[in-house]
């Protein structure tokens, strides 16, 4: 691929800016929750803003496989310009949690292909492409349902969710809170699960914010809801 670059700026380059905006400090709470990087983001989306949409650059800046120019790259793409397989292909690639949520987030919603992904992922082996599939199929109960059989989401998320890998269950259980907060009908049995199941009930939660515990999450975004 021909080098490219943005305002006589090359990869090379960009790799460097990115390293000398290396906080060790940074690093350290980014590595408790498994990301490899000490960019502060703030900081990154500053160059983001300054390159705007680059796609050939944004695929050289993922190739480098270095975190921190991953999800530089994310930021510049144009997520509409990728074919299913390369959104694949970069899901399978993307082990680190913050690479992860932005692809899907940021990349794979916003794609044509978003809903033959779902699908395929939701019934992967690996946890990690799973968690994708599941995190797309939340997007849908919050955003468009019709079509998705809820009942049998929480058969799943019932059987499986308790014993899931963390980020497998972590997905899992946003789903099972969303049902919950949508949906009226399921909500008593959403919420039943969540008791029963007590996954993230001891989850540290920090002041004003909404624990994970899928009880009390229900219950806070409906009540929130209602005060509207």
């Amino acid at each position: 691929m021909a080098q490219t670059t943005i305002a006589r700026t090359p990869v090379a380059e960009l790799m460097a800016e990115l390293a000398a905006l290396e906080d060790p400090k940074a690093r350290e709470v980014n590595e408790r929750h498994g990301d490899d990087h000490g960019v502060n983001l703030g900081k990154l989306r500053v160059i983001a803003k300054r390159l705007k949409t680059q796609q050939e650059l944004a695929l050289e800046l993922w190739d480098t496989g270095d975190t921190a120019a991953r999800l530089l790259a994310i930021l510049i793409c144009r997520p509409k310009a990728f074919g299913r397989e390369e959104l694949d292909a970069m899901l399978r690639q993307a082990r680190i949690p913050k690479v992860n949520d932005w692809l899907v987030n940021y990349v794979v919603k916003k794609n044509q292909h978003a809903e033959e992904l779902r699908l395929a992922w939701f019934a992967d082996s690996d946890p990690v492409v799973a968690s994708a599939g599941w995190a797309l199929t939340t997007e849908r109960v919050a955003k468009k349902p019709e079509g998705l059989e809820l009942s049998g989401l929480l058969d799943v998320i019932e059987a499986e969710m308790k014993d899931a890998p963390d980020r497998l269950q972590w997905a899992m259980n946003h789903c099972l809170a969303q049902i919950g907060i949508e949906n009226v009908k399921l909500r008593a049995r959403a919420i039943n699960i969540g008791e029963r199941l007590e996954v993230l009930k001891d989850y540290p939660t920090p002041p004003n914010c909404t624990s994970p515990f899928a009880p009390i999450w229900i219950n806070e975004i409906v009540r929130r809801q209602h005060d509207k």
